[in-house]
């Protein structure tokens, strides 16, 4: 997550600098939200293991839906906090470049994330890949 031309690295550089001025501000170190942050990184940068067993047509649907209902959840609390905070809005908007890219990213982008910093750690293991 080092590499600043990452579209991840740049999005948590992001993240760590607006907190940096949050504490900045508040005279408060924001504990919660930067354990938070650093746990978003690595779930991130996780690269999906490759699946040796091959999925019926059943499981894959119960994933999908699972996934969707997740991804529902997460647009649900984006535009609730969106509508309620004009601030939110702006920030989300101005820089939709950076956190777009990283949310969004297929499997295969994200091997190719890792490959580039040579991070192969696993989703399931948490242990470098062999």
């Amino acid at each position: 997550m080092t590499e600043e031309g990452k579209p991840d690295a740049q999005l948590f550089h992001l993240l760590s600098s607006l907190l940096h001025e949050v504490e900045a501000l508040t005279n408060q170190e924001e504990v919660e939200l930067r354990s938070k942050i650093e746990t978003l990184g690595l779930e991130v940068t996780k690269v999906p293991q490759q699946s040796t067993k091959q999925l019926n047509e059943l499981e894959i649907a119960k994933e999908l839906d699972r996934l969707s209902a997740k991804l529902d959840d997460v647009d649900e609390m984006i535009s609730t906090t969106m509508a309620s905070d004009p601030q939110v809005q702006s920030l989300l908007s101005g820089t939709a470049d950076l956190w777009m890219p990283v949310i969004t990213a297929t499997s295969e982008e994200r091997r190719k994330f890792a490959a580039s910093t040579g991070d192969t750690t696993t989703e399931t293991d948490g242990e470098p890949s062999k």
